[in-house]
C-alpha cells in the first residue's frame, strides 16, 4: 500500500512539473530537487523502520533470556523439591 502511495505521489509531481510553463532547465532542475528530497525522506523512513527492527529483535532476545532462566530457575525448583 505504501510503495503504490508512494509511486502514485510521485508521478503526480513529475506530471505536475512537466506540464508547468516554464523552461525545460528550470524543470528538470525543480524535479531532480524534488527527486533528491523523496530519496531523502525514503533513507530516512527506511533508517527508522530499521532502528526500531532493532529495536524489536533486541526486546524479543531479552524476553527470550528471561522466559529461559525463569523456566530454569523453575525446573532446578521442581528437582530439589521447593514447591
Amino acid at each position: 500500500m505504501g510503495s503504490k502511495l508512494l509511486w502514485g505521489f510521485t508521478l503526480g509531481l513529475i506530471t505536475g512539473l512537466l506540464l508547468a510553463p516554464e523552461k525545460g532547465t528550470e524543470t528538470r532542475r525543480k524535479i531532480s530537487r524534488k527527486a533528491n528530497d523523496l530519496k531523502d525522506k525514503f533513507d530516512d523512513f527506511v533508517d527508522s523502520i530499521s532502528d526500531k527492527l532493532d529495536s524489536f529483535k533486541s526486546d524479543a532476545e531479552n524476553l527470550a533470556r528471561n522466559a529461559k532462566s525463569e523456566a530454569q530457575s523453575f525446573a532446578g525448583d521442581v528437582r530439589s523439591g521447593v514447591m
